[in-house]
């Protein structure tokens, strides 16, 4: 499961708003999205990766900035279970609008996270 989800290449096939990516360098990943009707271009920079365990991704260019982790241990009966958070500062108009944000994210990472599943579970 790490192996699959750690790996950016594959991110357009489970998260559902990522459209495209792109590897500017060993650290650094472009990613072009569409969430709430608009177009982001945002570059994440691996900052922590402890195989197996852990994944910390922030953004150096983007709409603003933010943190995505991935987190993976053992699930109760078996398996692994994996945590997606994100977290981020919306600034300008975007702050006005961050409630509906965070839900929004909220559930497309559901979305997302059931997706994933569904294609490790047939893999």
């Amino acid at each position: 499961m790490f192996a699959y989800a750690a790996d950016p290449t594959n991110a357009p096939a489970w998260y559902e708003n990522i459209k495209a990516v792109e590897r500017r360098s060993p650290r650094e990943i472009s990613f072009t999205a569409e969430f709430l009707r608009r177009r982001l271009t945002y570059v994440y920079e691996s900052v922590e990766q402890v195989s197996g365990e852990r994944l910390v991704m922030r953004t150096s260019e983007g709409p603003f900035p933010m943190e995505t982790t991935y987190l993976f241990d053992d699930a109760p009966g078996g398996g692994t279970r994996m945590t997606l958070r994100n977290r981020g500062e919306p600034s300008g108009f975007s702050r006005l609008g961050a409630p509906v944000l965070a839900r929004a994210m909220r559930r497309a990472n559901r979305k997302d996270l059931a997706r994933l599943k569904e294609i490790l579970e047939t893999a």
